[in-house]
């Protein structure tokens, strides 16, 4: 049984017919009710706004601005915002608005708008009073109106108002508390309709506060007179901004005009309610937001446009902000900080330095940071590096005073022989005057002469203790203007004895001119006897006929230069890269520091030293140093 019902169910009949026509049927009314939807969310929403003063009149035009930004923002449809300014409010003796309504009424005729935004209280009154001949079915919110100057009496189901309240109690207790050495309180407001009824309302809230200042009312003055009076007010007075639309001379302003020019001749600070003129213009205090009024207003009218009951979108009236103050202000007239009322926000503060070029100054601080570690490890390795100096030159200068102590081992016959010379004539010329003296009749012209050698001899002894002392020293390293002729000569005085002993010819040929340079002559002196020596040792082991060490300065450009050169074997050639190297010797006793030590001084002196072999045979060595300037 089952089975066959199932068969029959999906056989084709009247049944299954309805259901394909029930199925389409409902299928194009999604479809339609789909596209109406498309098309609601396509077709633009036509707003009409009315400006009670002038679509730039502050602080009308700010709140209008603030609406139409968070309705741009924040509506699903196109909109299509038509504005229009009534006149009639900023005249003590308006003219009809009659022509103004057929004007509006012949636009939207046949085309009513979505909804209808009032800004202000005099575009509040005039879309109640012409309702009916203008949009009798069109929902209208009335916004940026104060509480006080609501029609309620005329308020429809189509409307909505969203109000505020002007608490200028709260703004003269403010002023107080800022600036608490306060005596006046100078009002600025004009003779509009508008303008006299806030005046009166000011007026009786003022009252609470007669005890304690004094108020100054400027609203029957022209603008002028105000601003006469406002260049030259007495110490501990402020001026309160209401509003300037028509002076006591008839005179209109446009927007706040007037309040850039009153700030500009005033000698003190100016407060207000409202914030569309907090920022360069007033120093602040408790006062309307735009910006809430502009969230408030353009979410009810969204909510009306979207199908919700006008009169059901009902919005408590907005008190004053959070109090602000515009810190250029506080600057300028030298309000404290702390006597602000607790929460107030101060803005436009000019941040500090720190705040500016917070992250420069990181990168700056932490460059130094690494340039005074950078700096600090680099003085350190300087100091290491300049003790390390010190140091090796300590022991450079006991190294060479080792090797002098070794040369002059070697110079000991020279120097006996230097010595014997003047002491053994001292002797005789002695022995012979004493001789003379003992006779009848002593030449006395003969005793003199002997007088004068002994003297001679003794000085040329002391000379050469002298200059064997100064070799000897152990003394630092000093630099002075020395004669190089005169110390390679000096030097070669101690070694013609060795020579002489040893058969080879020792010649000097010094330059023609005096060739000075900065250096120490013991040090330099060292190096040339080093030299010398090497010279003549290496000639005494040769058999060559002529042997001779000559010794030579002269002058090359910049540089002087000594050459050492002998007539002997010379240097192997793979020896000449490694001459200079320590401990590197060719000698069976030697220590291999000699020529070591001899670059080192002359590197000291800023020089240079060459060893080389004669194309003709034997060595050459050669000194440069720098001339001294």
């Amino acid at each position: 049984m089952s089975g066959r019902i199932a068969v029959a169910a999906v056989k084709p009949g009247w049944p299954m017919m309805v259901a394909r026509l029930w199925l389409c049927l409902c299928l194009g009314i999604a479809v339609r009710s789909g596209s109406a939807i498309a098309a609601d969310r396509t077709e633009p929403k036509r707003i009409v706004v009315l400006h009670s003063f002038g679509r730039d009149f502050r602080p009308w035009s700010e709140y209008a601005r603030s609406v139409k930004a968070e309705l741009e923002q924040q509506a699903p449809w196109p909109l299509d915002i038509q504005e229009h300014t009534l006149l009639s409010a900023r005249f003590n003796n308006p003219g009809p608005e009659q022509p103004f309504v057929d004007y509006l009424r012949s636009l939207y005729e046949g085309c009513p708008p979505d909804i209808v935004i009032s800004v202000g209280a005099p575009a509040a009154r005039f879309g109640q009073k012409y309702r009916t001949q203008l949009f009798p079915e069109t929902p209208m919110v009335l916004t940026a109106v104060e509480q006080r100057l609501v029609n309620r009496a005329e308020l429809t189901d189509r409307d909505a108002v969203i109000s505020v309240h002007n608490d200028f109690a709260a703004s003269f207790s403010s002023i107080l508390q800022v600036l608490p050495d306060t005596r006046t309180i100078a009002v600025v407001l004009g003779v509009s309709p508008l303008e006299k009824f806030w005046l009166d309302e000011i007026k009786r809230e003022a009252k609470l506060f007669e005890h304690r200042v004094l108020f100054e009312w400027y609203s029957g003055l022209s603008f002028q007179e105000i601003l006469t009076r406002a260049s030259a007010l007495p110490q501990h007075t402020v001026l309160f901004w209401g509003l300037m639309s028509v002076d006591g001379a008839g005179v209109t302003h446009e927007g706040d005009a007037a309040l850039r020019r009153l700030r500009a001749i005033a000698n003190a600070p100016i407060f207000s309610y409202q914030d569309a003129f907090f920022g360069g213009q007033t120093v602040g205090g408790p006062m309307h937001s735009t910006a809430e009024s502009g969230r408030r207003t353009a979410d009810a009218v969204l909510r009306i446009l979207a199908g919700e009951k006008p009169r059901s979108v009902s919005v408590e009236s907005i008190q004053f902000a959070v109090p602000r103050y515009d810190w250029r202000e506080m600057q300028r007239w030298g309000i404290n900080e702390r006597n602000l009322p607790q929460g107030s926000e101060v803005l436009y503060r000019e941040p500090n330095i720190w705040e500016t070029y917070r992250w420069q100054m990181v990168l700056i601080a932490a460059v130094i940071l690494m340039q005074a570690g950078l700096i600090s490890g680099l003085l350190h390795q300087h100091r290491r590096r300049r003790l390390a100096e010190v140091e090796s030159r300590q022991r450079l200068a006991e190294l060479a005073h080792v090797n002098r102590y070794a040369a002059v081992g070697e110079l000991t016959t020279s120097i006996a022989h230097e010595l014997n010379q003047p002491l053994g004539s001292i002797l005789t010329n002695a022995e012979t005057a004493e001789l003379m003296l003992k006779g009848a009749s002593p030449d006395l012209d003969e005793i003199r002469e002997i007088l004068a050698d002994i003297r001679r001899d003794d000085q040329r002894a002391s000379e050469v203790i002298r200059r064997l002392r100064s070799i000897l020293r152990k003394t630092p390293f000093e630099t002075a203007e020395i004669d190089l002729n005169e110390t390679v000569g000096e030097a070669i005085g101690f070694l013609r004895a060795v020579a002489d002993r040893r058969k080879i010819a020792l010649r000097y040929v010094p330059a023609g001119n005096a060739l000075d340079v900065k250096g120490d002559t013991v040090q330099l002196q060292q190096v040339i006897l080093n030299l010398i020596i090497n010279a003549i040792e290496a000639l005494a082991e040769t058999e060559a006929r002529a042997r001779e060490v000559v010794v030579t300065t002269v002058r090359a450009g910049a540089f002087a230069e000594i050459r050492i050169e002998d007539s002997g074997p010379g240097i192997a050639n793979s020896n000449l890269k490694d001459v200079f190297n320590p401990f590197f010797t060719t000698k069976p006793q030697g220590m291999g520091m000699g020529l070591t030590i001899c670059r080192t001084i002359v590197e000291a002196h800023r020089g240079q030293i060459i060893a080389e072999n004669k194309p003709t045979g034997g060595a050459l060595f050669t000194i440069r140093l720098p001339i001294a300037e």
